[in-house]
């Protein structure tokens, strides 16, 4: 059995972000059991807290951010590589600034200042996620590949193909994840950009106080005005890059991962499938169903009851913020009877209502103590994109866009597969609920 781990002591690092380049301070502190990694945005009227999980993703283009409302922390790939490298499950790392310093646009110095802190064992068991299916994910020519893997820990192969650029080429690099292979072989490859890249980033006001002095630079002779740490060093940092992304699964991940031509928006794409996985596991582990709110849970939380009860149960609840939750189509549907004969297709109507009921689910998080009910005010840019027929499972998700003391909107979507059935932004009228 693991023990989880954290740190014995406060590490500190301060230093410029890579992107937006303003000073930024951190303090690594310890945390207690199944506390998880957090960092605390210390420099707003009032701290944030935000756990480094998939759920708080934000689509950022070349980095990896986590965001928790408006706040959010930009570039924590790095950092979050040598937490995960050093296996430290519980941390806080406080931030007083936008965005993670990027000390010589490399790993080395998180590992270095997480290592001075110290690592100490604490009294519970690791939770794992073992991967157990293969898992592929392709955008164009770039793909990514989690596979079962009879070794213990986490293995890892990137190809990085450059072919038509004589200043990096193809290089591949496997490796098994472990403190000292990180330290050895990883930790010091730094962030590299062509010279084409570079000259944008600057046309565009990011990274202009960095210099090919500060990271790689390349051209088609290679790095200009530095030099290689490791011949590959190229793809030895996409493989920190994806470690770092992973550990956003919200704990250590066993099996293999292979990628060609991943880059930060895959890698998190594979890291968001791997953590609804390892909740979704973990959950069966604990009550025998994946499920957080059951069908008797949800018909004492909303007031509808067949045939027009369309929730099924919820699976993920991320405070009054997001929701997901599962409609299981079956041709046993009333409205299959009319809709239509011979052809049965889910009235669009209907995806909407188990939508808003859904979203209904997400604000009684808020409301559940205050009388209220959610009744449906208004929807805006509906739309329709897919059939749903009889065997289809309807993915429903609701984020709050706004929750008011007498009004709520929120973002809605309906997903088959990886397919989008429908979307819509639903407003909502808090009323006085009659049955309280």
């Amino acid at each position: 059995m693991k023990l989880q781990k954290t740190i014995k002591r406060e590490g500190k690092i301060r230093g410029r972000g890579l992107f937006g380049g303003k000073e930024a301070k951190i303090v690594f502190r310890p945390a207690p059991v199944d506390s998880g990694i957090t960092f605390v945005r210390t420099d707003v009227p009032e701290p944030v807290r935000i756990s480094a999980v998939a759920s708080n993703l934000a689509e950022r283009s070349r980095r990896t951010t986590i965001k928790k409302g408006s706040v959010s922390i930009e570039t924590v790939e790095h950092c979050l590589a040598a937490v995960s490298a050093l296996e430290i499950n519980n941390i806080i790392i406080e931030i007083e600034g936008p965005e993670l310093p990027a000390p010589d646009c490399s790993s080395a110095e998180y590992l270095k200042v997480l290592k001075r802190a110290g690592i100490v064992e604490q009294n519970a068991a690791r939770r794992e996620f073992v991967i157990d299916k293969p898992i592929n994910i392709a955008v164009g020519d770039a793909c990514i590949y989690a596979l079962p893997y009879a070794d213990d820990g986490l293995n890892l192969t990137y190809d990085l193909d450059y072919g038509g650029h004589t200043g990096i080429g193809r290089q591949i690099f496997s490796c098994k994840l472990s403190p000292e292979n990180f330290e050895k072989h990883l930790a010091p490859a730094r962030t590299f950009l062509l010279e084409s890249e570079a000259l944008q980033f600057h046309a565009r006001g990011m990274g202009t106080h960095i210099g090919p002095r500060d990271l790689l630079v390349i051209n088609s002779d290679g790095p200009i005005k530095n030099t290689y740490r490791f011949p590959n060093e190229c793809v030895r940092h996409k493989i920190v890059d994806l470690i770092g992304d992973l550990t956003l699964v919200g704990c250590p991940v066993k099996g293999r991962i292979v990628a060609y031509k991943s880059g930060h928006s895959l890698n998190q794409l594979l890291a968001r499938k791997l953590y609804e996985a390892a909740q979704q596991q973990e959950r069966i582990q604990k009550f025998g169903t994946d499920a957080l709110l059951d069908i008797r849970q949800i018909a004492k939380i909303l007031p509808h009851r067949y045939p027009f009860l369309l929730v099924d149960k919820v699976i993920e609840i991320e405070g009054d913020v997001r929701i997901k939750g599962i409609k299981n189509v079956s041709f046993n549907e009333q409205f299959f009877q009319g809709h239509f004969p011979g052809t049965p297709i889910m009235p669009g109507v209907l995806i909407v209502e188990a939508m808003a009921q859904l979203s209904g689910l997400l604000f009684a998080q808020k409301l559940e103590h205050t009388g209220k009910l959610a009744m449906l005010l208004s929807m805006d840019n509906v739309k329709l994109r897919k059939r749903v027929v009889p065997g289809d499972q309807l993915i429903l998700t609701a984020e709050t866009i706004r929750l008011r003391k007498r009004t709520a909107q929120c973002r809605c979507k309906a997903m088959v597969g990886d397919a989008i059935a429908a979307e819509a932004d639903i407003r909502f009228m808090l009323v006085d609920d009659e049955t309280v």
